[in-house]
């Protein structure tokens, strides 16, 4: 069984569809719970109609915000694999066969990557820039499945994050030891993966395409970004990750996060925008994030 955790703080019509399309798996050995972080009306009665048995819906008394609602979803989780998947994305129906092949065949596993692409606010299938270098600069060449682990996933992941959070399958009880850092809002998913890696976690990636990740200018993530405060957070990370991997002894690792070239360079893209809003801290934060030391 697939502890599939879905965290609700957005567009309650694109949740709508997120619950539909774990419905349509065609493997049943899931369980979906909802944590419902808005007081959007409609919602809760939305789901006592739907009736379904491996459906769960739990609006949460007070907001936790986006850290507070993942780490609820770690604690509530009881399967031995768990996803944290994004209110506003989609899985395509094979999702939960794919991640249990996956399973079957790499017992090791604690962190799972299934093939992702990536749409936009209108469900459109799209190519970024962001995207597009992440699989072809960033990420390892995925032919079939991968596995990795150890300092070169490190390596791999501070020169760029290629992952996709929301698609991740992850080994519950490792993620229950290590959970989200409530300091960070926007890079708890790097941070928290890092530490897995160094306890001996394994990543297993496979090119079979199973989700699909939404990507518009409306998430917390893309807003930061423009006014920098996604990058004046990212600045104290890598420093930090850097000392850490010293004292492991992955000196390359330490390295990729003194630089933090492909974080550098969204820096850069976002420039643009911040300039069009007229906003001169958000521009100064960028540029020295970018191309200080």
């Amino acid at each position: 069984m697939l502890d599939i955790m879905l965290p609700h703080y957005g567009d309650v019509e694109l949740l709508k569809l997120a619950v539909n399309s774990v419905i349509a798996q065609t493997d049943d050995r899931w369980q979906l719970t909802v944590l419902d972080d808005s007081t959007a009306e409609g919602v809760p009665e939305w789901f006592a109609a739907l009736g379904h048995p491996r459906v769960r819906y739990r609006r949460n008394p007070e907001n936790l915000g986006v850290t507070g609602n993942f780490q609820q979803c770690v604690d509530l989780a009881t399967e031995p694999f768990m996803v944290i998947m994004g209110c506003d994305d989609v899985m395509l129906p094979n999702y939960v066969a794919t991640v249990h092949g996956l399973v079957d065949a790499h017992p090791e596993a604690v962190l799972i990557q299934p093939g992702v692409e990536v749409i936009d606010a209108r469900g459109e299938v799209v190519r970024t820039l962001a995207d597009s270098t992440k699989r072809r600069v960033y990420a390892p060449k995925i032919d079939g499945t991968v596995v990795m682990a150890g300092e070169e996933l490190a390596v791999s992941l501070l020169r760029g994050n290629w992952l996709y959070f929301p698609s991740l399958c992850w080994r519950t009880s490792e993620i229950k030891a290590v959970g989200f850092d409530p300091s960070l809002k926007v890079i708890q998913d790097l941070a928290l993966i890092l530490e897995l890696v160094t306890r001996g976690g394994t990543l297993v990636a496979t090119d079979e395409l199973a989700f699909r990740y939404r990507r518009h200018g409306s998430s917390l993530s893309s807003s930061s970004a423009v006014t920098g405060g996604r990058f004046s957070e990212a600045r104290d990370f890598f420093l930090a990750a850097a000392a850490r991997m010293d004292a492991h002894g992955w000196r390359r690792a330490g390295r990729a996060a003194r630089w933090h070239l492909s974080s550098r360079i969204h820096a850069l893209t976002m420039l643009p925008a911040a300039a069009k809003q007229r906003s001169g801290s958000s521009v100064g934060v960028l540029t020295k994030y970018a191309l200080g030391r």
